[in-house]
């Protein structure tokens, strides 16, 4: 398998929920919005032997071309957006599910982003967000999947995709918030998304104050960190454009 962080960049954001694009070499961190949080953006594609894979699609901004952010940055690696055979989805977050859809800047209708690919959804947790959620953009971006043919709804907490994915739904971070194991040719790829976000919160016993549970989340991470040394697995953390990848060869 070959794994490929698809970066957005750096955000901030405060009590307003808007993700406003932060430049870390350019601007002081003291000139952010009081309050505020610095978040880093960042789907990976996974290359297997039949499937392309997307585990989540970022924010569903566009580039200055007009151009959806996370098509720019597959063709960038040389993969056609219509190429993409899987999308899996960790939560129905803003900065995870975003580029589910989106809006054509001339026709101005929406359209799924990846049409030829089956998109993997935890319905408890798509019943969850258009039910409670606020958020009338983010609501309309993940509505698109409602009547999306290529939707597979995953209803179970545990379950196994095409011999290729294997999920289990954590809570932690969200209600219903899930995390991911991609396995071929004895490789094992593993995907936390908020639950094991950044490389430096699987070394520390950290207790996030955004997570619905963060103590939940630090015994999971403290659990794969262990696991994933023994079995030599390649990390992949969706809030880390630093390391965005990392394969453990102890416990710390």
């Amino acid at each position: 398998m070959r794994i490929y962080p698809l970066s957005e960049g750096s955000f901030s954001i405060d009590h307003t929920k808007v993700f406003l694009p932060f430049d870390s070499s350019n601007q002081a961190f003291q000139n952010r919005p009081k309050g505020s949080i610095l978040v880093e953006v960042q789907p990976f594609v996974v290359i297997t032997e039949k499937d392309t894979i997307l585990l989540d699609t970022g924010l569903g901004y566009h580039n200055k071309e007009g151009v959806l952010q996370i098509h720019a940055n597959l063709m960038a690696l040389g993969i056609n957006p219509s190429s993409v055979t899987k999308v899996f989805l960790s939560h129905l977050h803003k900065d995870h599910a975003g580029g589910i859809s989106y809006v054509h800047p001339t026709h101005q209708e929406r359209f799924i982003s990846f049409p030829y690919a089956k998109y993997y959804v935890q319905k408890r947790e798509f019943e969850a967000v258009m039910e409670n959620s606020k958020d009338l953009n983010l609501r309309a971006q993940i509505e698109t999947l409602a009547n999306f043919s290529g939707v597979q709804w995953l209803k179970e907490e545990q379950g196994i995709i095409d011999d290729l994915i294997q999920y289990q739904m954590t809570g932690g971070h969200s209600p219903f918030h899930q995390v991911a194991w991609l396995k071929e040719n004895e490789e094992i790829i593993f995907f936390g998304a908020d639950v094991a976000p950044q490389l430096q919160q699987m070394k520390s016993r950290f207790v996030a104050k955004y997570d619905l549970d963060g103590k939940k989340s630090m015994e999971f991470r403290q659990q794969w960190w262990q696991q994933g040394a023994q079995e030599k697995w390649t990390f992949a953390f969706y809030h880390d454009i630093q390391q965005p990848t990392h394969t453990p060869t102890a416990f710390i």
